[in-house]
């Protein structure tokens, strides 16, 4: 059974009382007494029950649940916001025009105000761990503290994701703290870094204990992945209030943050502790069955009561009708976002990965209960990582899933080791990390020449750096995670612009596209559910024959319709506005001390 984060007790709420007015009110709440910190702190269960409350606001409604997750990190040269055409708040979330008085954002409850709201709670639980707990490497009490540390990193590493520049705020909040103005975010990198540090002393491999033996714990795999991830970030291209620079602080340069992150990388490689699950769509299937165990692909994910979290409400395969074979979820669940449409094609025929990433339909109106398949037009496709079809548990909430976000997975370690060892030892080094990557991607009789030969022939840092933005294409479309990637290595506009003029090849069928089929074939399968398709791939251009109904396949538009114009907004410089502007009435609420950089 999925864990259920409690806070175990009232009197472990109290100790929150703070964060929470802060949240609600700006004021600082009476101090809670020593005697209950020195209690809650020095006994095991109750600690626990303290770090367990620092995810609360993951799953508030307009936390991570409704709002960061839903729009942060899409609309990159991979995927988009399916109305992003449409105009709207939503939309301005994710065609780099977001503004301060953002309806979806700007509230009290928004993502920003809990992810403040989670560092509070983990503030509290730090200074009473090492107040009270002796909590020492290889002790209950030790894990603990390694984990709200950790928990810490992931709120304060996605607000800088979102809103660059921040508060830093390290200790509990009080009269004197209460409104703070932005710090640096070389400070906070600096800062994270040392803290994931501390924590891998601290935390067990996965499945070293029972505690790690579950994926919704923090263990030293995702640990020292998260630290090698975040050194990428930090030494990385980003925009500054001076403009798109790396960090200028000798300690966050490329030398420095490239060998930690090769050093990181390597030792979770050589740990053994986790490895790629056998086949891409087992991965997939093992996420959406909501198997947990810890030791496989996934290193550790955001988790969500049944009743909560909004992943395939989101993004799965789009389901018309409010209930079907599938799930009770509600009408039009799922089909918020997608692959961007020419993904399909520009993966290879055989690569597994693809058939899993880009789903060209949908779940039709359910008869009796019964919903099937039904094409998309090709300027619409959804995410299939994604799908209540695979779940083992039967959605019946209107509101939310319960699915888990999986926040990072064994794959980005093995590309994290690649690149930083192309750029440190060279492309001969990285060679065995893309390799090992790509082994899964295609059949044994199809590897000598996509894996070993494809790999081989990448004998320049440039050739292999190109060939490791691709893969992340390839491995990670549906993620979310693909739009820090390009921030960092410059590459935001650039692959951006070339989305757009991939698209408009593919409507119009030239340059790279041209040979791709204008007419779909379809017939039901046995089940009289599913579609088999013929004419997706380039060249099946041949009817089938009569057994096949035959649909046109084109662009709902024109060649340079809103659609493809709208992956960003037009006259808007995507480089210009890397990050949401802090919400207004985060600035009205700060005293003085907070203000918009960027433009904004």
């Amino acid at each position: 059974m999925k864990h259920k984060i409690i806070i175990a007790g009232l009197i472990i709420s109290g100790l929150f009382s703070s964060c929470q007015q802060f949240e609600d009110d700006y004021l600082e709440a009476p101090a809670q007494s020593t005697l209950d910190a020195s209690l809650i702190f020095s006994t095991a269960g109750l600690a626990k029950g303290a770090i367990d409350g620092i995810k609360v606001p993951f799953a508030e409604t307009n936390s991570y649940r409704g709002r960061f997750l839903p729009y942060y990190g899409l609309n990159t040269d991979v995927e988009w916001y399916n109305a992003s055409q449409t105009a709207g708040d939503k939309a301005d979330l994710c065609v780099y025009d977001a503004k301060p008085g953002n309806t979806e954002m700007n509230t009290t409850t928004n993502a920003y105000s809990m992810m403040f709201s989670g560092i509070e709670r983990a503030n509290v639980c730090i200074k009473g761990l090492r107040q009270y707990g002796n909590p020492l490497p290889g002790t209950e009490m030790g894990q603990l503290l390694g984990e709200a540390l950790t928990l810490r990193a992931i709120y304060y590493a996605d607000l800088i994701k979102a809103w660059g520049d921040v508060p830093a705020r390290f200790e509990p909040i009080t009269s004197e703290t209460l409104y703070l103005p932005k710090s640096s975010r070389d400070i906070l990198y600096k800062q994270l870094i040392a803290d994931l540090g501390e924590a891998s002393t601290l935390v067990a491999w996965p499945n070293e204990t029972a505690y790690t033996s579950t994926v919704e714990h923090i263990n030293k795999a995702f640990v020292k992945a998260f630290r090698a991830r975040l050194a990428l970030t930090a030494s990385g291209f980003q925009q500054y209030p001076d403009g798109v620079r790396r960090s200028s602080d000798p300690e966050l340069s490329v030398g420095a943050m490239y060998a930690l992150a090769l050093k990181e990388s390597r030792e979770v490689i050589q740990s053994g502790s986790a490895h790629l699950e056998s086949t891409f769509e087992g991965l997939w299937r093992k996420y959406n069955e909501e198997n947990i165990v810890a030791g496989g692909e996934s290193l550790w994910e955001l988790p969500f009561a049944d009743g909560r979290g909004r992943m395939l409400f989101t993004f799965a395969v789009k389901h018309t009708s409010a209930s079907d074979q599938f799930q009770a979820n509600g009408a039009n669940r799922g089909g918020v976002a997608g692959p961007l449409p020419f993904v399909f094609y520009d993966y290879d025929q055989v690569d597994a990965r693809r058939d899993v990433t880009c789903v060209p339909y949908k779940y039709g109106t359910a008869v009796n209960n019964v919903a099937k398949q039904e094409l998309n037009s090709l300027d619409t496709w959804y995410f299939g990582k994604y799908r209540y079809e695979w779940m083992k548990r039967y959605v019946t909430s209107t509101n939310d899933d319960g699915v888990n976000k999986m926040y990072m997975r064994y794959a980005e370690v093995l590309l994290i080791a690649a690149e930083t060892a192309n750029e440190l030892e060279g492309p001969a080094a990285a060679a065995p990390y893309l390799k090992e990557i790509r082994r899964r991607a295609f059949a044994p009789a199809d590897q000598p020449v996509k894996v070993e030969n494809y790999v081989n022939a990448l004998t320049g840092k440039a050739d292999m750096f190109n060939a490791i933005v691709e893969e992340n294409k390839f491995e990670f479309t549906g993620e979310m995670e693909r739009k820090q990637a390009l921030i960092r290595w410059n590459l935001l506009k650039v692959k951006l612009d070339q989305a757009k003029q991939k698209m408009t090849n593919l409507a119009a069928r030239t340059g790279e596209y041209a040979n791709v089929p204008s007419t779909l074939y379809y017939k039901f399968k046995t089940d009289n559910v599913s579609l088999d398709i013929y004419g997706l791939n380039r060249g099946e251009t041949t009817n089938p024959g009569v057994a096949y109904t035959a649909v046109a396949w084109t662009w709902t538009g024109t060649a340079a319709d809103t659609k493809i114009n709208s992956l960003y907004k037009p006259g808007v410089n995507p480089d210009n506005r890397q990050f949401w502007p802090i919400w207004q009435v985060f600035i009205d609420g700060s005293n003085g001390q907070l203000k918009n950089d960027y433009g904004y």
